[in-house]
């Protein structure tokens, strides 16, 4: 396995049975040059990617470690989920990660406007966030905010298998955190993030988009649906603005059957 380019002390482009790939591996162009043999005890990763080349241009420009620490988060990432995430991680987290650093080295810190809904929503990411926010600061003593741990969730989260990409995914907690926004000035509360009854209503309010989403209807009888509508009158209006706004905002149909579970969830939120 010959060296064909050196991207930085830690990677290189090798050519392997006429194929080109990418070796990952700490130190693993530490003196060599064009055409040497690759140590294979030094490669730590090893992979042929679609985005080769922007991979290539991306590790040509941000430093040897913030590639170490990435591909140490995206390890992590995989042995705690338990699954192979998507190649791309490889491109849009170390991008990220890179220059959340800089920023942070220059002082300047963005809020995540969605960071209460993604904690709840992808719960393991958002752990996964948290560690390498502390493992960052472990290994380049920088302190990362807390919204950064948000921020790496939703690249893992849209890197899992069969997940959506990151717009879709953005779209769909943009949406929720919206309906969240509407309870409480429809209520006029404060939802503590710790809540448990707020916890679960964010949960059911994703899986109610991913059912909109795949057309699938929760089963609730007519009975039933009118009986809470008449019981909890205040929560079925503020379910009915949701419903409004929706559709109106987004051109998206909220089935009536879909009402009777969000205003048992709000019910209880407001009762609390």
């Amino acid at each position: 396995m010959k060296i064909k380019r050196i991207l930085n002390n830690n990677a290189v482009v090798v050519s392997d049975q006429n194929e080109e790939k990418i070796a990952i591996g700490a130190g693993i162009a530490f003196q060599k040059k064009k055409n040497d043999i690759v140590n294979p005890q030094k490669i730590e990763k090893l992979f042929v990617m679609k985005e080769n080349e922007k991979f290539q241009q991306l590790l040509k420009n941000i430093p040897a470690e913030h590639l170490s620490i990435s591909e140490d988060i995206i390890t992590h990432a995989e042995e705690y989920l338990g699954l192979k995430l998507h190649e791309h991680i490889h491109i849009g987290l170390t991008d990220h990660l890179s220059f959340a650093i800089e920023r942070t080295n220059e002082g300047i810190h963005l809020k995540n406007k969605l960071f209460n809904e993604i904690k709840i929503l992808y719960k393991k990411e958002f752990d996964i966030g948290m560690w390498a926010i502390g493992y960052m600061e472990e290994k380049l003593a920088v302190r990362l905010p807390v919204d950064e741990a948000a921020y790496i969730a939703l690249h893992i989260h849209t890197a899992k298998p069969q997940n959506g990409d990151m717009k879709q995914t953005l779209r769909q907690t943009a949406i929720i955190g919206e309906m969240i926004q509407t309870i409480k000035d429809c209520l006029h509360i404060q939802i503590e993030e710790d809540d448990l009854s707020y916890q679960r209503l964010i949960t059911h309010l994703r899986y109610t988009m991913s059912r909109i989403s795949s057309g699938g209807v929760p089963i609730m009888d007519d009975e039933m649906l009118n009986m809470l509508k008449t019981k909890f009158s205040n929560s079925y209006n503020c379910v009915k603005k949701i419903a409004l706004d929706l559709k109106r905002n987004h051109g998206i149909q909220l089935p009536e059957h879909e009402l009777g579970y969000i205003i048992l969830h709000v019910e209880r939120l407001r009762s609390r």
